[in-house]
């Protein structure tokens, strides 16, 4: 009981966290509708907020690799928040790309730390890592929603509304911090990790997992943007298709883990891409209302094999737990933003549709690279496991 309660709280913090991702992208159409920036301009500001994010969560990944530091929980909490809370009150471009960063920076933090010690309370189980996964996607989802209810009917200087998450995931954390405590307390820090490390292997699970935030990132870019202008609809629709995209990624990662405690981790996947290839090319193709069937269907697909590629990029490197995680949730998902200026600027030169279009290769080369990737062997699970030594030990 004690491990499903302290696997719940960390998965509703983790939904308080990642509302402030989804919310960089929700907040894009008010962006360019109140400062009149261009498509290139306003995925400069995803840019902001995955760009520190994709170098700093390695780096965060080593670090608690090292040393155990779940106070990074609360504090990356609360600076995710902050960011996002200031970034509609100046006009200045500067100023929003620098509190998008900061959030950027927050949620880089919070990730490694998060994921390894949901790893430690839920012993390895892929269904613990889908439960608390599954907490990410329902924030991403409730992010456009929470953005429309702050500033969708006055201004962006409503954006501080949203630091309320914060606030709550900042509460969240003590129960959990509480709980690492007395775990710590009652077994011997420093056991070494449990099997060798297949690097050659967490390369390339590194390569699909880019390839899978390309489109995803590139999607909940332009995504709200597209479907107002394939249906000639308001806000209203774009909102929607944003909230579909995110919606679908919770269904995905508990289907995720339901499927791999029956098949493994890799199949799954690769079926999971396949899926995912049709449905972007009917997000790109499909005609007025059917849009919002495939990008339901596209989420679904991309995250089916969002958690199992953190537990296997832990079992491919289970001797740096933060840092495959720090890879995995971190580096690789962020890179997606660093080439969303390029489809924003594709989108200026011609039209979205065919700045999407490329999208389509995405799934299918992360499909490829699942053919090559093994199923570890899950090594023998210990209480210490992936729990640091204290600095000075021995």
């Amino acid at each position: 009981m004690r491990r499903n309660t302290t696997i719940s709280l960390l998965s509703v913090g983790h939904a308080c966290v990642d509302v402030y991702q989804g919310a960089v992208a929700a907040l894009i159409p008010y962006f360019v509708a109140d400062r009149h920036y261009g498509y290139a301009v306003a995925s400069g500001i995803v840019l902001a907020a995955s760009l520190l994010s994709s170098v700093a969560q390695p780096l965060f990944g080593a670090l608690t690799d090292r040393w155990a530091m779940p106070w990074l929980l609360p504090v990356s909490t609360l600076l995710s928040g902050a960011g996002i809370g200031l970034s509609g009150l100046s006009g200045s471009y500067a100023l929003t790309l620098l509190f998008v960063a900061i959030s950027g920076i927050g949620v880089a933090a919070y990730h490694p730390e998060s994921a390894r010690t949901a790893r430690l309370v839920g012993r390895g189980s892929h269904s613990a890592m889908s439960w608390f996964s599954l907490g990410g996607n329902i924030g991403f989802a409730l992010a456009p929603l929470m953005v429309s209810a702050a500033v969708g009917h006055g201004s962006l200087r409503w954006t501080p509304v949203l630091v309320l998450p914060a606030l709550v995931g900042t509460a969240l954390c003590v129960p959990v911090l509480r709980t690492l405590g007395r775990r710590r307390a009652g077994v011997s820090a420093g056991t070494p990790a449990v099997g060798p490390d297949d690097v050659a292997s967490f390369v390339r699970l590194s390569l699909a997992v880019v390839f899978r935030s390309i489109v995803f990132t590139g999607l909940s870019t332009f995504v709200s943007l597209y479907a107002r202008e394939r249906t000639h609809g308001s806000a209203t629709a774009g909102t929607a298709a944003l909230f579909l995209l995110f919606l679908g990624g919770a269904v995905g990662s508990v289907l995720g883990g339901s499927l791999a405690n029956r098949y493994d981790r890799v199949r799954v996947s690769r079926w999971s891409y396949l899926v995912s290839v049709v449905a972007v090319a009917g997000v790109v193709c499909a005609p007025g209302p059917a849009l919002f069937l495939f990008v339901a269907l596209t989420s679904a697909g991309l995250y089916v094999p969002f958690s199992l590629q953190v537990t296997l990029g832990q079992d491919y490197l289970p001797s740096r737990i933060g840092t495959a995680s720090g890879v995995t949730l971190g580096l690789t998902v962020s890179v997606g933003g660093l080439i969303s200026p390029l489809l924003g600027r594709l989108a200026d030169s011609t039209s979205l549709q065919t700045a999407l279009t490329p999208l389509i290769a995405m799934p299918a080369l992360s499909w490829l690279l699942f053919r090559t990737l093994p199923e570890p062997t899950a090594p023998e699970r210990r209480p210490a496991e992936a729990e640091p030594a204290p600095q000075g030990a021995a």
